[in-house]
Protein backbone atom coordinates (compact mmCIF):
# COMPACT_ATOMS: atom_id res chain seq x y z
CA UNK A 1 0.00 0.00 0.00
CA UNK A 2 2.82 2.24 -1.18
CA UNK A 3 -0.03 5.16 -1.20
CA UNK A 4 -1.79 4.92 2.26
CA UNK A 5 -2.35 8.14 3.70
CA UNK A 6 -2.11 10.10 0.13
CA UNK A 7 -5.38 12.18 -0.83
CA UNK A 8 -5.63 12.51 -4.30
CA UNK A 9 -8.01 14.22 -6.96
CA UNK A 10 -8.22 12.14 -10.58
CA UNK A 11 -9.65 14.75 -12.71
CA UNK A 12 -11.35 13.16 -16.25
CA UNK A 13 -12.30 15.38 -19.26
CA UNK A 14 -13.89 14.00 -22.99
CA UNK A 15 -11.41 11.67 -24.36
CA UNK A 16 -12.20 8.73 -25.64
CA UNK A 17 -9.00 7.51 -23.05
CA UNK A 18 -11.36 8.37 -20.54
CA UNK A 19 -11.74 4.19 -20.00
CA UNK A 20 -8.14 3.94 -19.14
CA UNK A 21 -9.18 6.38 -16.31
CA UNK A 22 -11.20 4.04 -14.28
CA UNK A 23 -8.53 1.12 -14.35
CA UNK A 24 -5.80 3.91 -12.92
CA UNK A 25 -8.72 4.57 -10.26
CA UNK A 26 -8.49 1.27 -9.43
CA UNK A 27 -4.57 0.98 -9.03
CA UNK A 28 -4.68 4.24 -7.35
CA UNK A 29 -7.36 2.99 -4.33
CA UNK A 30 -5.49 -0.51 -4.52
CA UNK A 31 -2.05 1.13 -3.20
CA UNK A 32 -4.39 2.98 -0.39
CA UNK A 33 -4.83 6.61 -1.95
CA UNK A 34 -7.82 8.17 -0.98
CA UNK A 35 -9.52 9.17 -4.47
CA UNK A 36 -11.71 12.04 -5.20
CA UNK A 37 -13.06 12.08 -9.10
CA UNK A 38 -13.68 15.59 -10.06
CA UNK A 39 -15.41 15.25 -14.10
CA UNK A 40 -16.08 17.70 -16.61
CA UNK A 41 -19.67 17.32 -18.59
CA UNK A 42 -18.06 16.03 -21.65
CA UNK A 43 -15.95 13.18 -19.85
CA UNK A 44 -19.18 11.77 -18.78
CA UNK A 45 -20.08 11.37 -22.43
CA UNK A 46 -17.37 8.71 -22.46
CA UNK A 47 -17.40 6.91 -18.76
CA UNK A 48 -20.19 7.29 -16.33
CA UNK A 49 -20.06 8.39 -12.51
CA UNK A 50 -21.44 5.49 -11.02
CA UNK A 51 -18.74 2.90 -12.37
CA UNK A 52 -16.07 5.98 -11.03
CA UNK A 53 -17.95 5.64 -8.06
CA UNK A 54 -18.20 2.63 -7.24
CA UNK A 55 -14.15 1.83 -7.73
CA UNK A 56 -13.25 5.17 -5.76
CA UNK A 57 -15.91 4.78 -3.56
CA UNK A 58 -16.98 8.64 -2.98
CA UNK A 59 -19.57 10.33 -5.11
CA UNK A 60 -18.32 12.01 -8.09
CA UNK A 61 -18.07 16.03 -8.44
CA UNK A 62 -18.70 17.20 -11.64
CA UNK A 63 -20.66 20.09 -11.25
CA UNK A 64 -20.63 23.76 -8.91
CA UNK A 65 -23.83 22.91 -7.17
CA UNK A 66 -25.98 20.16 -6.16
CA UNK A 67 -29.70 19.04 -7.49
CA UNK A 68 -31.44 21.85 -6.15
CA UNK A 69 -31.02 21.69 -2.40
CA UNK A 70 -28.23 24.45 -1.71
CA UNK A 71 -25.74 22.22 -1.64
CA UNK A 72 -22.45 22.83 -3.43
CA UNK A 73 -19.10 21.87 -3.97
CA UNK A 74 -15.87 23.93 -2.60
CA UNK A 75 -12.73 23.71 -4.86
CA UNK A 76 -11.41 25.71 -2.41
CA UNK A 77 -11.48 22.93 0.25
CA UNK A 78 -10.61 20.25 -2.36
CA UNK A 79 -7.85 21.72 -3.41
CA UNK A 80 -6.23 22.08 0.41
CA UNK A 81 -7.16 18.30 0.95
CA UNK A 82 -5.32 16.71 -2.31
CA UNK A 83 -1.25 15.79 -1.80
CA UNK A 84 -1.69 15.54 -5.51
CA UNK A 85 -4.26 16.33 -8.78
CA UNK A 86 -3.53 14.19 -11.59
CA UNK A 87 -5.71 15.49 -14.98
CA UNK A 88 -5.82 11.78 -16.97
CA UNK A 89 -7.10 12.27 -19.71
CA UNK A 90 -5.96 15.47 -20.34
CA UNK A 91 -7.91 17.11 -23.97
CA UNK A 92 -6.82 19.85 -25.88
CA UNK A 93 -9.70 21.92 -24.58
CA UNK A 94 -8.98 21.65 -20.96
CA UNK A 95 -5.20 21.60 -20.98
CA UNK A 96 -6.04 25.10 -23.01
CA UNK A 97 -8.56 26.43 -20.08
CA UNK A 98 -5.97 25.26 -17.40
CA UNK A 99 -3.24 27.13 -18.93
CA UNK A 100 -5.24 30.19 -19.44
CA UNK A 101 -7.58 30.38 -16.49
CA UNK A 102 -11.06 29.63 -17.97
CA UNK A 103 -12.64 28.48 -15.22
CA UNK A 104 -15.73 27.61 -16.83
CA UNK A 105 -16.29 24.09 -15.16
CA UNK A 106 -15.37 22.38 -11.45
CA UNK A 107 -12.41 20.43 -12.42
CA UNK A 108 -10.35 23.74 -13.56
CA UNK A 109 -11.79 25.52 -10.63
CA UNK A 110 -10.07 22.62 -8.70
CA UNK A 111 -6.82 22.90 -10.37
CA UNK A 112 -6.59 26.92 -10.29
CA UNK A 113 -7.31 25.97 -6.49
CA UNK A 114 -5.10 23.58 -5.76
CA UNK A 115 -1.57 24.15 -3.79
CA UNK A 116 -0.41 20.79 -4.45
CA UNK A 117 1.27 18.90 -7.07
CA UNK A 118 -0.46 18.78 -10.29
CA UNK A 119 0.39 15.65 -12.80
CA UNK A 120 -1.35 16.07 -16.93
CA UNK A 121 -1.13 13.24 -18.92
CA UNK A 122 -2.41 14.40 -22.70
CA UNK A 123 -4.64 12.32 -24.70
CA UNK A 124 -5.63 13.18 -28.09
CA UNK A 125 -5.11 12.93 -32.13
CA UNK A 126 -1.77 13.66 -33.28
CA UNK A 127 -2.39 16.85 -35.05
CA UNK A 128 -4.10 18.21 -31.99
CA UNK A 129 -0.85 17.60 -29.96
CA UNK A 130 1.59 18.97 -32.47
CA UNK A 131 -0.12 22.02 -33.01
CA UNK A 132 1.68 25.30 -31.91
CA UNK A 133 -1.43 26.02 -29.43
CA UNK A 134 -1.43 23.01 -27.50
CA UNK A 135 2.58 23.11 -26.98
CA UNK A 136 2.08 26.49 -26.25
CA UNK A 137 -0.36 25.56 -23.36
CA UNK A 138 1.90 22.45 -22.47
CA UNK A 139 4.80 25.12 -21.94
CA UNK A 140 2.69 26.98 -19.95
CA UNK A 141 1.64 24.55 -17.34
CA UNK A 142 4.73 23.30 -17.41
CA UNK A 143 6.10 26.93 -16.53
CA UNK A 144 3.46 26.75 -13.86
CA UNK A 145 5.13 23.87 -12.46
CA UNK A 146 3.04 20.46 -13.57
CA UNK A 147 4.39 18.05 -14.49
CA UNK A 148 3.67 16.86 -18.08
CA UNK A 149 3.35 12.91 -18.46
CA UNK A 150 4.62 12.62 -21.94
CA UNK A 151 2.04 10.56 -24.40
CA UNK A 152 2.74 7.40 -26.10
CA UNK A 153 3.08 6.96 -29.77
CA UNK A 154 0.49 4.39 -31.01
CA UNK A 155 -2.50 3.92 -32.72
CA UNK A 156 -5.17 6.51 -32.13
CA UNK A 157 -8.90 6.82 -32.04
CA UNK A 158 -8.76 8.61 -35.29
CA UNK A 159 -7.20 5.49 -36.33
CA UNK A 160 -3.97 7.26 -37.37
CA UNK A 161 -0.68 6.26 -35.73
CA UNK A 162 1.37 8.91 -33.98
CA UNK A 163 2.11 10.49 -30.36
CA UNK A 164 -1.03 11.70 -28.82
CA UNK A 165 -1.67 8.16 -26.93
CA UNK A 166 -1.97 8.66 -23.12
CA UNK A 167 0.46 7.50 -21.04
CA UNK A 168 -0.76 3.90 -19.82
CA UNK A 169 -2.32 3.68 -15.75
CA UNK A 170 0.47 0.81 -14.84
CA UNK A 171 3.36 4.24 -15.68
CA UNK A 172 1.62 6.48 -14.44
CA UNK A 173 0.68 4.55 -11.12
CA UNK A 174 4.85 4.65 -10.79
CA UNK A 175 5.08 8.05 -11.23
CA UNK A 176 2.76 8.81 -9.18
CA UNK A 177 4.50 6.92 -6.47
CA UNK A 178 7.59 7.97 -7.05
CA UNK A 179 6.35 11.38 -6.52
CA UNK A 180 4.39 11.05 -3.24
CA UNK A 181 6.64 8.34 -1.70
CA UNK A 182 10.00 10.79 -2.31
CA UNK A 183 11.54 10.66 1.59
CA UNK A 184 11.57 14.49 1.99
CA UNK A 185 15.01 15.48 3.03
CA UNK A 186 14.41 19.18 4.54
CA UNK A 187 11.18 18.63 6.69
CA UNK A 188 10.91 21.24 9.27
CA UNK A 189 13.84 23.43 8.00
CA UNK A 190 12.62 27.00 6.26
CA UNK A 191 14.21 28.22 3.66
CA UNK A 192 14.06 31.86 1.96
CA UNK A 193 14.25 32.83 -1.70
CA UNK A 194 14.42 35.65 -3.87
CA UNK A 195 13.57 35.39 -7.49
CA UNK A 196 12.53 37.46 -10.81
CA UNK A 197 13.64 41.07 -11.50
CA UNK A 198 13.33 44.55 -10.04
CA UNK A 199 11.44 47.36 -11.33
CA UNK A 200 13.30 50.58 -10.15
CA UNK A 201 10.46 53.47 -11.00
CA UNK A 202 11.86 56.67 -12.97
CA UNK A 203 8.20 58.19 -13.21
CA UNK A 204 4.71 56.27 -12.92
CA UNK A 205 5.02 54.66 -16.24
CA UNK A 206 8.71 54.20 -16.99
CA UNK A 207 10.91 52.38 -15.04
CA UNK A 208 14.48 50.87 -15.00
CA UNK A 209 14.39 46.68 -15.13
CA UNK A 210 15.82 43.04 -16.70
CA UNK A 211 14.65 40.34 -18.43
CA UNK A 212 14.56 38.18 -15.63
CA UNK A 213 11.34 35.82 -15.71
CA UNK A 214 11.68 34.55 -12.51
CA UNK A 215 11.56 30.60 -13.46
CA UNK A 216 14.50 29.93 -11.86
CA UNK A 217 14.04 30.97 -8.45
CA UNK A 218 10.13 29.76 -8.32
CA UNK A 219 11.78 26.04 -9.70
CA UNK A 220 14.33 26.31 -6.58
CA UNK A 221 11.29 27.21 -4.13
CA UNK A 222 9.12 24.55 -5.81
CA UNK A 223 11.65 21.87 -5.27
CA UNK A 224 12.12 22.94 -1.26
CA UNK A 225 9.23 22.64 -0.95
CA UNK A 226 8.74 19.22 -2.71
CA UNK A 227 11.31 18.00 -0.02
CA UNK A 228 9.33 19.25 2.73
CA UNK A 229 10.50 22.78 3.50
CA UNK A 230 8.57 26.17 4.53
CA UNK A 231 9.38 28.49 1.86
CA UNK A 232 9.13 32.30 1.92
CA UNK A 233 9.52 33.21 -1.76
CA UNK A 234 10.34 36.92 -2.48
CA UNK A 235 9.46 38.08 -5.80
CA UNK A 236 9.57 40.60 -8.13
CA UNK A 237 7.18 40.73 -11.35
CA UNK A 238 6.74 37.76 -13.31
CA UNK A 239 4.26 35.62 -14.18
CA UNK A 240 4.79 32.81 -13.71
CA UNK A 241 3.14 31.66 -10.08
CA UNK A 242 3.87 28.71 -7.09
CA UNK A 243 2.39 25.60 -6.93
CA UNK A 244 3.07 23.89 -3.54
CA UNK A 245 1.28 25.00 -0.50
CA UNK A 246 4.56 25.26 1.50
CA UNK A 247 5.15 28.06 -0.56
CA UNK A 248 4.46 31.63 1.08
CA UNK A 249 5.00 34.29 -1.94
CA UNK A 250 6.05 37.81 -1.03
CA UNK A 251 5.36 39.69 -3.91
CA UNK A 252 7.76 43.30 -4.21
CA UNK A 253 8.54 45.76 -6.85
CA UNK A 254 11.66 47.40 -6.45
CA UNK A 255 15.40 46.44 -4.93
CA UNK A 256 14.43 48.36 -1.23
CA UNK A 257 11.29 46.34 -1.24
CA UNK A 258 12.96 42.93 -1.66
CA UNK A 259 16.19 44.02 0.49
CA UNK A 260 13.40 44.91 3.57
CA UNK A 261 11.47 41.65 2.68
CA UNK A 262 14.24 39.40 2.73
CA UNK A 263 16.61 41.12 5.35
CA UNK A 264 12.97 40.51 7.98
CA UNK A 265 12.38 36.68 6.60
CA UNK A 266 15.96 35.46 6.91
CA UNK A 267 16.49 35.62 10.62
CA UNK A 268 14.13 32.86 11.26
CA UNK A 269 15.27 30.89 8.23
CA UNK A 270 17.33 27.85 7.92
CA UNK A 271 19.03 29.21 4.71
CA UNK A 272 18.28 31.36 1.61
CA UNK A 273 18.71 31.65 -2.18
CA UNK A 274 19.50 34.40 -3.50
CA UNK A 275 18.57 33.67 -7.06
CA UNK A 276 16.38 37.72 -7.90
CA UNK A 277 17.54 39.43 -10.93
CA UNK A 278 18.25 42.81 -8.12
CA UNK A 279 18.60 46.12 -9.67
CA UNK A 280 22.20 47.22 -8.76
CA UNK A 281 20.99 50.70 -9.21
CA UNK A 282 17.66 53.23 -8.93
CA UNK A 283 17.05 56.77 -9.67
CA UNK A 284 17.84 59.07 -7.34
CA UNK A 285 14.98 61.29 -8.17
CA UNK A 286 11.34 59.33 -9.15
CA UNK A 287 9.37 61.76 -10.95
CA UNK A 288 5.77 62.03 -9.45
CA UNK A 289 4.25 63.02 -13.02
CA UNK A 290 4.83 61.07 -16.45
CA UNK A 291 8.01 63.34 -18.02
CA UNK A 292 7.16 64.59 -20.99
CA UNK A 293 9.32 64.39 -24.39
CA UNK A 294 11.69 67.38 -25.06
CA UNK A 295 13.98 68.59 -27.51
CA UNK A 296 16.78 67.88 -25.04
CA UNK A 297 18.47 64.81 -23.61
CA UNK A 298 17.21 63.45 -20.40
CA UNK A 299 19.98 62.31 -18.12
CA UNK A 300 19.13 60.36 -15.33
CA UNK A 301 20.98 60.24 -12.37
CA UNK A 302 21.67 56.71 -10.43
CA UNK A 303 22.16 55.61 -7.10
CA UNK A 304 23.69 52.37 -5.85
CA UNK A 305 21.08 49.72 -4.31
CA UNK A 306 21.39 48.00 -0.70
CA UNK A 307 23.39 44.71 -1.57
CA UNK A 308 20.70 42.25 -0.28
CA UNK A 309 23.06 39.14 -0.48
CA UNK A 310 25.70 41.10 1.33
CA UNK A 311 24.27 42.12 3.69
CA UNK A 312 22.33 38.15 4.62
CA UNK A 313 26.34 36.91 4.46
CA UNK A 314 26.83 39.54 6.93
CA UNK A 315 24.04 38.56 9.64
CA UNK A 316 24.42 34.70 8.38
CA UNK A 317 24.92 32.66 11.58
CA UNK A 318 26.70 29.37 11.39
CA UNK A 319 23.82 27.26 11.26
CA UNK A 320 22.86 28.69 8.17
CA UNK A 321 23.11 27.92 4.41
CA UNK A 322 23.42 31.11 2.32
CA UNK A 323 23.52 30.32 -1.49
CA UNK A 324 24.07 33.10 -4.17
CA UNK A 325 23.96 33.60 -8.14
CA UNK A 326 26.32 35.07 -10.60
CA UNK A 327 25.24 36.29 -13.97
CA UNK A 328 28.32 36.62 -15.77
CA UNK A 329 29.63 37.83 -19.59
CA UNK A 330 32.95 38.07 -18.73
CA UNK A 331 35.53 36.55 -16.73
CA UNK A 332 33.13 34.63 -15.01
CA UNK A 333 34.79 32.17 -12.66
CA UNK A 334 37.27 34.75 -11.07
CA UNK A 335 34.18 37.29 -10.85
CA UNK A 336 31.92 34.62 -9.64
CA UNK A 337 34.55 33.70 -7.01
CA UNK A 338 35.01 37.41 -5.83
CA UNK A 339 31.40 37.34 -4.87
CA UNK A 340 31.45 34.29 -3.32
CA UNK A 341 34.30 35.30 -0.93
CA UNK A 342 32.77 39.21 -0.23
CA UNK A 343 29.34 37.99 0.25
CA UNK A 344 29.97 35.35 3.12
CA UNK A 345 28.25 32.90 0.49
CA UNK A 346 28.44 29.42 1.09
CA UNK A 347 28.18 28.77 -2.66
CA UNK A 348 27.63 30.38 -5.71
CA UNK A 349 25.69 29.47 -8.60
CA UNK A 350 27.53 31.01 -11.84
CA UNK A 351 25.61 31.29 -15.22
CA UNK A 352 27.25 32.83 -18.57
CA UNK A 353 24.81 34.42 -20.91
CA UNK A 354 27.88 33.01 -22.90
CA UNK A 355 26.16 30.02 -23.29
CA UNK A 356 23.26 29.42 -25.83
CA UNK A 357 20.05 28.46 -23.96
CA UNK A 358 21.39 29.81 -20.06
CA UNK A 359 20.19 32.91 -18.34
CA UNK A 360 17.00 35.07 -19.12
CA UNK A 361 13.79 34.17 -20.61
CA UNK A 362 14.46 30.53 -21.22
CA UNK A 363 13.36 27.14 -19.81
CA UNK A 364 16.92 25.79 -19.86
CA UNK A 365 20.05 26.68 -17.77
CA UNK A 366 23.71 25.79 -17.87
CA UNK A 367 25.46 26.60 -14.44
CA UNK A 368 28.94 25.63 -12.88
CA UNK A 369 28.57 25.47 -8.63
CA UNK A 370 31.31 27.24 -6.88
CA UNK A 371 32.63 26.74 -3.35
CA UNK A 372 35.13 28.37 -1.19
CA UNK A 373 38.81 26.62 -1.24
CA UNK A 374 38.08 26.87 -5.64
CA UNK A 375 36.00 23.60 -5.03
CA UNK A 376 33.91 23.55 -8.19
CA UNK A 377 31.71 21.55 -10.17
CA UNK A 378 30.05 21.88 -13.83
CA UNK A 379 27.10 20.74 -15.10
CA UNK A 380 25.10 20.35 -18.60
CA UNK A 381 22.55 22.18 -20.11
CA UNK A 382 19.27 21.39 -18.84
CA UNK A 383 15.44 21.88 -17.84
CA UNK A 384 15.53 24.77 -14.73
CA UNK A 385 13.50 22.28 -12.74
CA UNK A 386 16.56 20.03 -12.99
CA UNK A 387 18.97 22.69 -12.61
CA UNK A 388 16.96 23.45 -9.58
CA UNK A 389 17.23 19.23 -8.33
CA UNK A 390 20.56 19.67 -8.49
CA UNK A 391 21.24 23.07 -6.41
CA UNK A 392 18.94 22.11 -3.77
CA UNK A 393 20.83 18.36 -3.87
CA UNK A 394 24.00 20.50 -2.94
CA UNK A 395 21.88 22.66 -0.43
CA UNK A 396 21.19 18.75 1.51
CA UNK A 397 24.49 17.65 1.04
CA UNK A 398 25.67 21.02 3.05
CA UNK A 399 22.85 20.92 5.70
CA UNK A 400 23.36 16.82 6.38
Amino acid sequence: MRLKGKNIILGITGSIAAYKAAVLLRLLVKEGAEVQVVITPAGKEFITPVTLSALSGKPVISEFFGSGDGTWNSHVDLGLWADLMLVAPATATSIGKMANGIADNMLVTTYLSSKCPVMVAPAMDLDMFAHPSTQRNLSILKDYGNLILDPASGELASGLEGKGRMEEPENILEKVVGLLSRKKKLLNKSFLVTAGPTFEKIDPVRFIGNYSSGKMGYAIAEELAAEGAQVILVSGPVTVSAQNRNIDVVLVESAHEMYEAAVKAFGECDGAVMCAAVADFTPVEKHAEKTKRGKENWSIKLQPTKDIAAELGKRKTDQQLLVGFALETTDEISNAGKKLERKNLDFIVLNSLNDKGAGFGVDTNKISILEKDNKRQDFELKTKKDVARDIVEKMIELKA
